[in-house]
């Protein structure tokens, strides 16, 4: 008996934190003008570590999200208290209903009550305003029109700024400084500079007398051949002496056979010292560089004069100083350029900038990328007549029919004949329909035995379920009340807002109207939807709606 009744107890006090969960909503107001803040309060105590997650939205049902508020904790006692906060409004007058709001709470919803509200309009007092008499139609200019004005007014500025400066940086002198040639060593110059500074590094007296006799030796190889022209730094000793022997007899040098025996000693003492590692004493080092010395000088003396070497030396210097001016002229031309190139961007975004801050960005967006409404606005309208009996009305583009096989299969249970036409979905920038049915009176919904009048709420409720099939959510509406077009037909205007996901994913709000006409059992009705902040969408919708006609219906069966 005692384990049933420990049981028991452990079972009450396992469910006691799930059965116990509740959630309390409270507003601050039942009653509230247009456009002021409902303050909604939803208030729960739960055990510590349970987790609450409380609804998020921009819609709470028919009231619109203005602010989240942060979620208060309180501690009392061995439970905690969260309260979470939102500020909510409506900018139509009328009763609305809160609906249910889900708050989780431990991986489990909990629901909250519905609350009722009242939107009060704003009364104007019509004795004490002041009346002034109506004033006449004015024709304003269009904005689209001064805005293709001040653009293009605004792109010849830039091009005639452009031209400007083009014109003074053109005729500005620029100044090229003259290129300076470098001057001309001779291989004799170049040769004994070499000496000196082969003198100046003491490779001897390092005791690296093999880098010593190599420099020696290329010193006297580049001299040959840049003097006599001959391939000095390629050949071996004994080559080097047949080639210096042949040229000195074509190219007349007055070379004698002691001063080519002593480059040739030189040379192979060379050989000996890099390849043999052969040491010669400090005497025989300095005789060989000063062989070298006058081997080198007098191999200069041995070559004859050539006039026209000064003119070549002349025009090859005459050939430089061309070069070097054109480079500075194509740099100056490249400097220009960028100038121009700088202040005709500086222009441009001055004139963007400028159009933005005047039209704003919307419209200057528009009027570059493009607006789909804002064609379909400006371009060419077509007037025709659908259905039987027919709407006529005047639209952007012609409405396509909508085959009756994509209808719900209980839509022909009530619907004796039904014609619709449409253009765009409601995922496009642009939806609309028009629609002619006639209803089978005996056993439809969606009329009234007793008036004899079409159950308007039904229809809207009806086309609202469609379009939620299509994609739409959050889809609120309100009626408008009875009115009457020329022909003498009765409707009903409902108009209101809807959430749509459109083809690229992202979600937008979408405002719509519809028009409802009854005629003797049978319903033509026009519906135009379009995104919430579209102006031209807006103008579309009452171009249309002011060029309906109807025809009256004469049906009986």
């Amino acid at each position: 008996m005692k384990k049933w009744i420990v049981g028991c107890l452990l079972t009450l006090g396992l469910f006691e934190p799930v059965c116990a969960q509740r959630v309390e909503a409270s507003m601050d107001s039942l009653r509230k003008k247009i456009g002021s803040e409902f303050l909604l309060t939803l208030r729960t105590q739960v055990a510590p570590n349970t987790r609450v997650q409380f609804p998020k939205g921009q819609q709470f049902g028919p009231l619109e999200v203005l602010e989240s508020y942060p979620i208060d904790t309180v501690k009392k006692s061995d439970r905690w208290e969260f309260v979470k906060k939102y500020g909510l409004t409506q900018f139509d007058s009328g009763q609305y209903i809160l609906p249910k709001l889900a708050v989780r709470i431990a991986k489990k919803d909990v629901y909250t009550q519905p609350i009722t509200v009242e939107v009060m309009p704003v009364q104007v007092d019509t004795l004490k305003q002041k009346m002034y008499d109506i004033k006449t139609i004015e024709a304003a200019p269009s904005p689209n029109n001064r805005l293709g004005w001040w653009i293009v007014l605004g792109i010849v500025g830039a091009l005639v700024v452009v031209f400007i400066l083009y014109r003074i940086l053109k005729n500005r002198k620029t100044t090229t400084p003259t290129a300076t040639p470098e001057p001309l060593v001779k291989p004799i110059e170049k040769a004994t500079q070499k000496l000196m500074a082969l003198d100046a590094a003491q490779w001897v007296s390092k005791g690296d007398v093999k880098h010593f006799y190599s420099e020696l030796t290329e010193i006297v190889r580049t001299y040959l051949e840049e003097e006599i022209e001959i391939p000095a730094m390629e050949r071996t000793t004994s080559e080097l002496i047949a080639i210096l022997e042949l040229v000195s007899q074509n190219k007349n040098l007055r070379l004698s056979p002691e001063t080519i025996a002593t480059l040739e000693q030189v040379l192979r003492q060379a050989d000996l010292v890099k390849f043999a590692k052969v040491r010669p004493d400090i005497q025989a080092i300095e005789s060989d560089k000063n062989r070298i010395a006058s081997t080198i000088i007098t191999i200069n003396k041995a070559i004859p004069e050539i006039e026209e070497v000064t003119d070549e030396l002349e025009a090859w210097n005459a050939q430089q100083r061309e070069l070097a001016r054109q480079k500075q002229e194509a740099k100056a031309r490249k400097q220009k350029q960028l100038r121009i190139a700088i202040a005709s961007v500086a222009t441009v975004g001055i004139l963007i900038g400028g159009s933005i801050a005047y039209f704003g960005m919307d419209t200057i967006k528009d009027a570059i990328l493009g607006n789909p409404t804002k064609e379909m606005y400006e371009g060419e309208w077509i007037t025709s007549a659908y259905g039987d009996p027919n709407v006529e009305l005047e639209t952007p583009k012609v409405l396509t029919r909508v085959d009756s096989e994509k209808w719900a299969k209980n839509t022909y249970a009530v619907v004796k004949e039904m014609r619709t036409f449409t253009q765009g979905s409601l995922q496009e920038p642009l939806f609309v329909l028009v629609g002619t049915n006639y209803y089978k009176q005996e056993k439809n919904p969606y009329y009234n035995q007793e008036t004899t009048q079409i159950d308007y709420d039904k229809v809207l409720e009806g086309i609202t379920k469609s379009w939620e099939n299509q994609g739409a959510r959050n889809i609120l509406y309100k009626n408008d009340g009875t009115f009457e077009i020329a022909e003498g037909v009765k409707g009903i205007r409902a108009y209101g807002t809807m959430t749509v996901e459109s083809e690229d994913g992202e979600q937008h709000r979408r405002y719509y109207e519809i028009l409802l006409f009854n005629q003797n059992g049978g319903l033509q009705q026009v519906a135009v939807s379009y995104r919430e902040d579209d102006p031209f969408g807006k103008k579309i919708l009452e171009r249309i709606q002011g060029s309906i006609k109807l025809q009256l219906f004469n049906f009986n069966g």
